[in-house]
């Protein structure tokens, strides 16, 4: 059942987040990585943008949160799907985010389609999602998408309780996320995974080996 649910943007530290969380207990976290990896789940998030899911254990079940896409997108659905859970948004400095989008997974779409299954499989709907769905095929734009981040990160504000709301930026470390979610600090660093000039290598990684490395195991 998901306790947590990400309702930031992806590239405002999500990988890192998605890395504490598990840390902290609420593991296993929903990530896009979960998708890169096990392809097969790209028709979960097609029949949730034709709006065909009603109960979303059948997309999340045995999940304990969410963070960046494409659980992002639907948000508000699983908040009223999950009435117990805590919603996290991720959230950084606008223009430095976009500047990262750009560089780093807008670059995907820039890329000529070959057949592997990222392409064949999760591009169409990345795409249709996020490309062309949340930004309105104008992601190219950068008033105009900062414009969606904002306005996305300001519905979730005025949505969500206060009490059961933490607007959180990565660097803040390990303890207001500690004191929202009520567990103890750990002793070792916040965890910092996926920074940008490392995205291809680990997309490229979880494609290969069809899981998803978690930074606390060798």
């Amino acid at each position: 059942m998901v306790q947590i649910i990400g309702a930031g943007f992806g590239r405002t530290g999500t990988a890192s987040v998605k890395a504490a969380l598990e840390r902290l207990g609420f593991g296993p976290c929903y990530h896009m990585f979960e998708v890169i990896a096990q392809p097969e789940r790209v028709r979960d998030w097609t029949r949730a943008l034709d709006g065909e899911i009603s109960d979303w254990e059948t997309v999340l079940g045995g999940f304990a949160s969410t963070v960046d896409w494409p659980g992002c997108t639907f948000w508000c659905e699983l908040v009223e799907a999950y009435p117990e859970a805590k919603v996290l948004l991720t959230v950084r400095d606008p223009q430095k985010w976009y500047d990262s989008v750009h560089s780093t997974i807008y670059q995907f779409v820039q890329q000529e389609p070959s057949d592997d299954a990222f392409d064949v499989q999760l591009r169409p709907m990345v795409e249709r999602m996020i490309w062309n769905g949340t930004f309105g095929g104008r992601f190219d734009d950068r008033e105009h998408a900062i414009a969606v981040f904002e306005q996305h990160n300001a519905a979730v504000r005025a949505a969500v309780p206060a009490d059961r709301l933490l607007t959180y930026q990565v660097g803040e470390g390990w303890q207001p996320l500690c004191d929202f979610l009520g567990v103890p600090v750990p002793e070792e660093d916040f965890p910092h995974v996926n920074d940008a000039g490392s995205i291809r290598a680990l997309v490229d990684q979880i494609s290969r080996e069809g899981r998803v490395p978690s930074p606390f195991t060798s």
